[in-house]
């Protein structure tokens, strides 16, 4: 065995049913739902269209080094979200056009990358989703070592190796599987509560009166005020 590289098994995979229903919701919801701790933090967004939504098979690598993101590839399947643990270095690209076209073929829903990517004009222009932390025109090593399916470090989020990823204009928020129903019925809730602020708001009938309350339990205003 050679020390720093190993590709775990691939774990069980949520049912493309479940991960299918937080297609229309928005991170901002996941995120209030679960105690605003479970999104990443410093990813930028490089795709000007399309929503990011799948499944993390998930890669950490020495920073700068794709050889085994590379290999990760190759085992990739159709509704995976490529998620890459690059120590947040962003000195050497670690994906780029090419490897995006290669994804693609694959299936592959999008990419996180705690890193930098290249080429960025080839994700500007296109659907596929792409959040990384950088970029540079340098490109990468591919001398590892590195680890396939193993819990990585995303801007600060865990993310596990089978959680459901999901990414908007706001950034990205990953799932357990084991909590995801939980969590959607949830974030329904909070969206339907949500429009019906939106309407009283343009109805003119917002009730507003818990910003008084809550200074008011705080002490900060007068019983009267």
């Amino acid at each position: 065995m050679h020390i720093g590289f190993h590709i775990h098994p691939a774990p069980a995979r949520p049912a493309p049913e479940l991960v299918e229903q937080f297609r229309d919701i928005v991170t901002a919801h996941v995120s209030d739902n679960m105690s605003r701790m479970c999104g990443t933090v410093g990813l930028r967004r490089y795709n000007l269209r399309g929503k990011l939504l799948g499944v993390a098979l998930t890669v950490r690598t020495r920073p700068g080094d794709n050889l085994m993101i590379h290999k990760a590839l190759n085992h990739a399947v159709p509704g995976d979200v490529l998620v890459v643990d690059g120590g947040g270095d962003i000195s050497q690209a670690l994906v780029g056009e090419l490897m995006k076209m290669f994804a693609q073929t694959r299936g592959v829903a999008g990419f996180v990358i705690d890193g930098a990517i290249r080429d960025v004009a080839a994700f500007a222009s296109s659907d596929f989703p792409c959040y990384a932390r950088g970029e540079t025109h340098k490109g990468p090593y591919k001398d590892g070592p590195g680890e396939v399916h193993v819990p990585v470090t995303i801007g600060g989020l865990v993310i596990h190796p089978g959680d459901i990823v999901i990414g908007d204009e706001d950034g990205v928020v990953a799932v357990s599987p084991a909590i995801a129903p939980q969590v959607l019925a949830a974030a329904r809730l909070q969206a339907q509560r949500e429009d019906k602020a939106k309407a009283d708001i343009l109805a003119g009938r917002y009730d507003r009166s818990w910003v008084d309350a809550a200074l008011r339990a705080k002490g900060a205003l007068a019983s009267g005020a």
